[in-house]
């Protein structure tokens, strides 16, 4: 008997030792979730439920469990590595089947798809039309391969100060080549609808009449529409006209874009002082753009730069949460799949309903502690040591009981 108890303990002692075996070689394993062996004592019980003996039977292996305890956040150099700080787990999708994982290292493949070193395609909820996030579907996060479409200036807004001591200029009769017809002008770059650039420029004219102002607008040359009154308070603020909202009308292209229909806010323009200063100057038009790069954050947010100065959101990515993490089945690759005693998966974003927060250019290490792992595998080594002494105690009383005669 003493020699079944003596070998269950060495089998409880070498699973112990495989384990921490296992959770050294992992030390590195980025998203890596160390385990521990679980013992249970046996007795031997009768069908009426009562322990036939006082003596126990030895030790069985009752579980490894996995322990889901955060592990270091170890920055890195690629935009594209994610990080969890906090409880919860990527989606992947795995030729149709959906896995979880810790280990956020991904890369863009040659279709443009965010994929691990397995292949496996990241999970994300789609952009709505209404600038949020379908959090009802997934769907692969794929990169935007082509140019970002060009919109064209429809609205700018130039906030400048025109000099209250000015007069009007010595030659009365105005041309945007003749600098002593007009006082002062300003220029800024415009976008027509096919994302071609044009210089629009505004000439300011003092009047004869006391806090008046014409201004009338060229772009690349050609005159707009034309000539607009600013008028002005004694205390410099603009008066007319009203809401500083000045339309100058269409303008055709040569570049075979629609006309350009431009609207001017002159709201936030002054008449102060003896200096013509322009402080601002704004519009709601850009050029195409090409991709130069990517951005996540903290809430899972995928943008895509453009060398446009625009952002598209992509998606948001998918974060899932288990009512019992152990129960979920190891898959390899630092990968679990749901089971029935995980629970189902319960799905939201990051930083709601107790998700962790997104850290991009970061991967979440192994919560591996190495000190923990060669103190018990000193223990186990120990115990292991204690239950071969005990076979060859065992063994040695045995054979006093044979040579007995």
């Amino acid at each position: 008997m003493p020699f079944r108890l003596a070998l269950s303990g060495l089998n409880a002692a070498q699973a112990d030792l495989t384990v921490t075996a296992n959770n050294i070689a992992n030390t590195a394993t980025a998203g890596f979730k160390g385990s521990r062996a679980e013992f249970a004592e046996l007795f031997s019980v009768s069908p009426q439920g009562v322990s036939s003996v006082a003596i126990g039977n030895g030790v069985r292996v009752t579980n490894v469990a996995q322990q889901f305890s955060q592990g270091n956040i170890d920055f890195t150099d690629n935009s594209l590595d994610l990080a969890l700080s906090g409880q919860g787990f990527f989606v992947l999708n795995d030729g149709g089947a959906l896995a979880y994982t810790r280990a956020g290292a991904f890369q863009v493949d040659r279709n443009g798809f965010l994929v691990n070193s397995q292949n496996q395609r990241l999970q994300v909820y789609p952009p709505s039309d209404n600038g949020s996030f379908n959090t009802g579907a997934l769907t692969d996060v794929q990169l935007v391969t082509s140019e970002s479409a060009p919109a064209p200036t429809t609205q700018a807004e130039v906030v400048l100060n025109l000099p209250g001591n000015a007069a009007e200029p010595a030659v009365g009769a105005f041309s945007e080549t003749d600098p002593n017809s007009y006082n002062h002008a300003t220029s800024l770059t415009t976008y027509d609808s096919l994302g071609a650039a044009h210089t629009a420029t505004l000439y300011f004219v003092k009047t004869d009449q006391p806090n008046q102002w014409t201004t009338r607008l060229f772009v690349d040359g050609a005159a707009v529409g034309t000539e607009q009154t600013l008028e002005y308070s004694p205390t410099g603020a603009l008066t007319a006209p009203a809401g500083g909202q000045i339309p100058f009308g269409a303008h055709p292209t040569s570049t075979g874009a629609e006309d350009m229909n431009m609207t001017f806010d002159f709201s936030r323009s002054t008449q102060y002082g003896n200096n013509f200063n322009v402080n601002a100057v704004t519009q709601d038009g850009y050029t195409t753009g090409r991709l130069i790069g990517m951005d996540i954050d903290a809430t899972g947010v995928v943008q895509a730069r453009f060398t446009n100065g625009r952002s598209l959101a992509l998606g948001q990515v998918a974060l899932a949460n288990f009512a019992n993490p152990q129960g979920l089945q190891q898959l390899g690759n630092t990968n679990w799949a749901e089971t029935f005693g995980s629970g189902q998966a319960v799905r939201g974003q990051a930083g709601n309903s107790g998700l962790g927060l997104i850290q991009s250019g970061a991967l979440e290490a192994s919560n591996v502690d190495i000190t923990e792992q060669l103190v018990n595998m000193i223990t186990a080594q120990r115990n292991f040591q204690a239950n071969a002494q005990m076979i060859s105690t065992a063994d040695a009383i045995t054979q006093t009981i044979i040579n007995i005669r």
